[in-house]
């Protein structure tokens, strides 16, 4: 997001030191973009790193039921936009987000993630219409060129409220053992991720995880 840009460099810069290279950044079309925001952007992409859609505004205004109510409180917060649209309203901001990396002059994203990994009730078959080729879940990552998916653990840091904090490292120890199997990992870091309750356990983990195994670590400008 155009607020964050400086603390991605600081990730960017402490991936780096950390011998961790492959970076996709998740970018939310939806907020206030400036020019020379965008034009950093296109530098970061210059410069090797995937750009990858978000969503659109990364927040929602109302909530699609009790199921998501209850996401919310627990993993989400107020940013799963897909669980408040039905299948053809996440089809629409999916297409939406693609097509403003075109109309900006960006590269095209391969990869689309939805805010907090939900993608909502849209089936296999309509992603595979949409402009989009990978579209990743908590779990893996879906290609939908050839249909096949691909599982990859993740493991990720944003806890910022004491009952969430055991819940995500419960979260990251289990899929650093699925990782041991998989020898693939990916690296969710949210902009105050290491000013937040397990950043200690943030710092930690960049030590432990060989680059050769990380899949992908992430970053949201």
């Amino acid at each position: 997001m155009p607020a964050t840009l400086d603390k991605v460099d600081a990730i960017i810069n402490t991936l780096s030191k950390n011998g961790i290279h492959t970076v996709t950044l998740l970018v939310v079309p939806g907020k206030p973009w400036q020019a020379s925001e965008i034009d950093r952007l296109r530098e970061y992409a210059k410069q090797g790193f995937e750009l990858a859609g978000h969503g659109w505004h990364h927040q929602v205004s109302e909530y699609g039921g009790l199921s998501h109510r209850l996401h919310s409180l627990f993993i989400s917060k107020n940013v799963a936009e897909h669980l408040a649209l039905d299948r053809a309203g996440i089809a629409r901001l999916i297409e939406r987000c693609y097509g403003w990396f075109k109309q900006h002059d960006l590269p095209p994203p391969s990869l689309y993630v939805p805010p907090a990994w939900a993608m909502g009730n849209i089936s296999r078959t309509m992603l595979r219409r949409l402009p989009f080729r990978y579209y990743e879940y908590f779990s893996g990552i879906y290609d939908s060129k050839i249909n096949c998916f691909e599982r990859i653990p993740m493991v990720g840091y944003e806890a910022d409220a004491w009952f969430r904090a055991p819940f995500v490292a419960l979260w990251n120890r289990l899929n650093f053992i699925d990782a041991k199997h998989q020898q693939r990992l990916r690296f969710s870091i949210h902009p105050n991720d290491f000013q937040l309750l397990l950043h200690n356990s943030l710092t930690r983990d960049l030590h432990r995880v060989a680059p050769k195994q990380l899949s992908s670590a992430q970053a949201i400008p």
